[in-house]
């Protein structure tokens, strides 16, 4: 998937006025996620994205995380984390990240998904439009 493709798919799930507002909203849900994901599974699904996308799993970890040092907050704090990165209100952030995650699993193969998906607690699967 192309870059504008994917702002323009999360700009319209969204409901978002620009481009610019997608991917700002974008960057701070994939760097929301790359605290979350340990490195490895963070970098196997940004192999994925467009270039311009590249970096923002990484850019609220610390160099040299390992799997004990992923922070392991729950789907609560994740929104939390939305939606005072955002400036918005948490219900606007759920939805918002809902967004971004739909169009993320749209642009990674089913493969990478379930490997990300997999490594998080039962209760991300709302997030990504899952049940487990």
């Amino acid at each position: 998937m192309q870059y504008n493709e994917f702002m323009e798919r999360v700009q319209e799930r969204a409901n978002l006025d620009s481009q610019e507002d997608a991917a700002r909203i974008t960057e701070v849900v994939l760097a929301t996620l790359g605290e979350r994901l340990y490195r490895t599974e963070a970098a196997e699904l940004e192999a994925q994205l467009p270039k311009e996308l590249k970096g923002h799993f990484f850019a609220r970890q610390p160099p040299e995380n390992t799997r004990q040092d992923t922070d392991r907050f729950q789907l609560e704090e994740f929104y939390n984390r939305i939606s005072a990165r955002t400036d918005v209100n948490y219900s606007q952030a759920k939805k918002l990240t809902k967004s971004v995650m739909s169009v993320l699993r749209e642009a990674v193969t089913p493969g990478e998904w379930q490997d990300a998906l997999s490594t998080l607690p039962s209760e991300y699967a709302e997030l990504f439009g899952e049940t487990r």
